[in-house]
């Protein structure tokens, strides 16, 4: 991705095998590095690119045992996966930007190094409160990285080989977040939750050797100053948002401190847009968005990515704390959403070229709040065939929605401002998927809390009823009636969270039809 600057312009011969490739450094003057192969290049840059969006989901699966090891509270649990999410999502533009003006190379690697640093002391971790200090250093670094590998080859590339490798990274990006849980739950079948950050120290050396033995530097020397007041601006109104969301089951969704903490996050947020509307060169000019196209398609790419985040966060626990199934046995369980989400991908742009983007795209939200109403009836008991019966419209909604949502943000764009565009469908995914998990969490941690009456538990001390309350990992743990209260509690909590999942993409839907309807031109 790059950020609101333009990639440099590649020479005729880079990118060929055995040429050396001029790139710019920060000065503008082209310089020689060495030879570019164009294949190494694109496979280390997607290695980086699939440890950073891997690291998203794939923690999911280690969830029961960070639990049950540190005793983390649910709410505790949300922040461990959302502190990533987060800051992941709210530093992508100004590290956009860090990376076109002093260097992507450099950012890739300084990125990498940062993530797997963190990750390595994660694996030493004692507590929550450690785990989501660190996890929120791994979202910086990752915030570094993604940008950077897309700016690299946009960059360093002639234009047909630049079609091909942003192919690949298109690829990478999408399918990294479905197969890091599968992949974390075949490393669970052998080693134990901290084997999953190991897991990212092994990617990320990998992909810093490999940067700086085959990645080419570039540098944008025309990039504008940074924006930091509106980087500041932007990372603490979403921050303020989403711990208020979070904390919200345990503060009170009324009580002062979390109707405060929302305010204020609110009204931060404005004053960015208010900021960076009379900003010469913004770090987002928020007048893009006045482009129909460009703003269905954010809306559209930002609710799917809500809902899917939010629905794995809340399913791989159900599959392993409720159903009893191992994390290798919960990766598997989710493949049928792949399956679908493939095929529905590759035929979307025929039948957006036949039917339409609206209606294509709204399709594949309708699919996807159907798909929320089925998996919302999933009881302890279910059947397995229920969720597969959920997963298959999700899939196959994500598959339909997201490639005319992401043409839709592309093509309301002049060439010249392509970067912006990318910008924009990474961050609505990012940042998606943080309030995805922020909102469905906390609805859930709420509704369970309330629904957990713990009858029958006069004999345990009051410590473990306390740790019970908090965490469901703790509650099944305990057996009995303990474990059968604490499981139909939190499925009374996670049919909450899908049908108000459900909800909001039936209103993203009916919005998208609406700036998308076919009597409108575009604006601009």
């Amino acid at each position: 991705m790059t950020t609101t600057t333009l990639a440099s312009r590649p020479s005729p011969a880079a990118g060929r095998p055995g040429t050396q490739t001029p790139t710019r450094t920060r000065t503008g003057a082209p310089t020689r590095t060495q030879s570019t192969r164009p294949g190494v290049v694109t496979a280390v840059v997607c290695l980086a690119l699939a440890a950073v969006v891997a690291a998203m989901s794939s923690l999911n699966v280690a969830l029961p045992g960070i639990a049950r090891a540190t005793h983390a509270t649910q709410t505790q649990l949300a922040w461990i996966i959302d502190a990533y999410s987060l800051v992941f999502a709210s530093m992508l533009l100004p590290a956009g930007a860090i990376g076109d003006r002093y260097g992507r190379r450099l950012a890739l690697i300084a990125g990498l190094m940062i993530f797997g640093g963190a990750s390595a002391v994660a694996m030493t971790a004692h507590s929550a409160g450690e785990l989501i200090g660190l996890r929120a250093v791994m979202g910086l670094g990752a915030a570094l990285v993604m940008p950077a590998t897309l700016s690299t080859i946009t960059g360093t590339f002639a234009d047909e080989q630049r079609t091909r490798a942003v192919s690949v990274w298109a690829a990478v990006a999408g399918g990294a977040a479905v197969l890091g849980p599968l992949v974390s739950g075949l490393v669970l079948e052998v080693w134990s939750w901290p084997s999953v950050f190991g897991l990212n120290v092994i990617l990320a050396t990998a992909a810093v050797a490999g940067t700086i033995r085959f990645v080419p530097e570039s540098a944008e020397h025309h990039t504008p100053r940074l924006d930091l007041t509106g980087a500041l601006l932007a990372v603490t109104g979403l921050v303020a948002l989403v711990y208020s969301i979070i904390e919200a089951p345990g503060q009170g969704w009324t009580s002062a401190r979390t109707l405060s903490g929302l305010a204020v996050g609110l009204v931060i947020l404005v004053g960015f847009v208010a900021f960076e509307r009379h900003r010469r060169a913004p770090m987002l000019d928020p007048r893009v968005f006045a482009r129909r196209g460009l703003a269905a398609g954010s809306l559209s790419i930002f609710v799917q990515f809500l809902a899917l985040f939010g629905f794995i966060f809340i399913v791989l626990q159900y599959l392993q704390l409720i159903r009893g199934d191992s994390g290798l046995v919960s990766a598997v369980s989710m493949l049928p959403m792949a399956a679908a989400m493939i095929p529905a991908a590759r035929l979307a742009p025929a039948i957006a070229a036949r039917l339409g983007a609206r209606t294509t795209c709204v399709t594949g939200l309708a699919l996807i709040a159907a798909a929320m109403v089925i998996l919302a009836q999933l009881t302890p008991a279910s059947s397995y065939w229920l969720l597969v019966a959920g997963l298959i419209p999700l899939g196959a909604g994500m598959g339909l929605a997201t490639t005319p949502a992401t043409s839709g943000i592309t093509s309301a764009l002049p060439a010249a401002r392509q970067g912006v565009g990318s910008a924009l469908n990474d961050l609505s995914r990012e940042l998606g998927g943080a309030v995805g998990i922020a909102v469905l969490a906390s609805l859930l941690t709420g509704a369970y809390q309330s629904h957990l009456h713990l009858t029958g538990a006069t004999h345990l001390p009051a410590a473990r009823v306390s740790l019970a309350r908090s965490s469901v990992a703790v509650a099944t743990h305990l057996g009995g009636t303990v474990a059968a209260q604490a499981q139909s509690a939190f499925a009374d909590g996670m049919h909450l969270a899908l049908y108000v999942a459900a909800g909001i993409v039936t209103a993203a839907a009916a919005g998208v039809a609406t700036l998308l309807r076919r009597r409108a031109n575009q604006v601009h």
